[in-house]
């Protein structure tokens, strides 16, 4: 089969799904793309060139983010977003794969692995999230009211988009307009994604115990930021406590973003953990 490049929007279930797949040879082994909170596909830019000299792509916004769809009647919880994930794979007839992560990919990246054992050979979570509990009843109650969508919208452009990127890179030289527009045009759409973040509010689960996480044996490549303000580098030393099979490296002079601040040195790290 020829090299191609697809960008498209699938329906899984009760919601659209947007995916951009770069396959470059049969050959070549398949990396999903699970990209983090308030984010989508645009955050791995710069990572993307880099992976298909050796792998073949599928980078999936996961919903509501990015370009998928914002419905309030989807389930948001990180498990059904991950059988949503692995759904997509399924009608693409992708059956090996293993899975790049990202912040609150990495938690989606988890409760994949351990509803699906076996399924995924490999993972990396950049900075991936974990040990979050639910969200409070109290909270969850208030989310059903038509104001609050309006709370969290004016939370976010309150924080804004300047302070929000400041604080999840180390470097703030390398915030430029195309960084600014790329993580903000989802927001300025006319999608209900704030609904639809009350709604991913009241059906976030707890994170996977320490006891549950003891039994992944997939092995797991853990990579850290040493300035992570978002993540601390405390999370991935948990982490990787409780993950058997897993191994942890600080990068230094980097923050939270690391598929933005350090594309190259972080694939070096994926391929020689993927050749392993």
């Amino acid at each position: 089969m020829e090299s191609y490049v697809k960008k498209d929007i699938e329906q899984i279930g009760d919601i659209d799904m947007y995916y951009e797949h770069i396959h470059v040879h049969d050959s070549f082994p398949t990396l999903v793309l699970i990209h983090g909170f308030l984010s989508s596909s645009f955050s791995f830019r710069k990572l993307i060139p880099h992976l298909t000299k050796d792998y073949n792509v599928i980078s999936i916004d996961l919903p509501p983010f990015g370009q998928s769809g914002k419905t309030n009647r989807y389930t948001y919880s990180f498990r059904n977003i991950a059988g949503s994930v692995v759904q997509l794979l399924e009608e693409k007839n992708i059956k090996k794969f293993s899975i790049i992560a990202h912040s609150m990919g990495g938690q989606v990246s988890l409760q994949l692995i351990k509803a699906y054992p076996g399924l995924v050979e490999r993972a990396v979570l950049l900075a991936g999230s974990g040990y979050e509990p639910s969200f409070p009843r109290k909270m969850k109650m208030l989310s059903y009211f038509p104001f609050f969508s309006f709370g969290v919208k004016g939370y976010l452009q309150r924080s804004g988009i300047e302070k929000n990127l400041r604080n999840v890179v180390h470097n703030q030289t390398m915030i430029d307009d195309e960084m600014r527009q790329g993580y903000l045009d989802p927001f300025m759409k006319k999608h209900d994604i704030f609904r639809a973040l009350g709604r991913m509010l009241r059906d976030k689960e707890s994170d996977l115990s320490s006891e549950q996480l003891h039994l992944i044996d997939t092995p797991c490549l853990l990579v850290w930021g040493r300035y992570d303000r978002v993540v601390p580098l405390d999370i991935g030393r948990r982490l990787h406590e409780d993950l058997p099979n897993s191994k942890l490296i600080v990068m230094e002079n980097t923050g939270h973003l690391l598929p933005e601040e350090k594309p190259e040195e972080v694939y070096q790290l994926i391929k020689e953990f993927l050749d392993e």
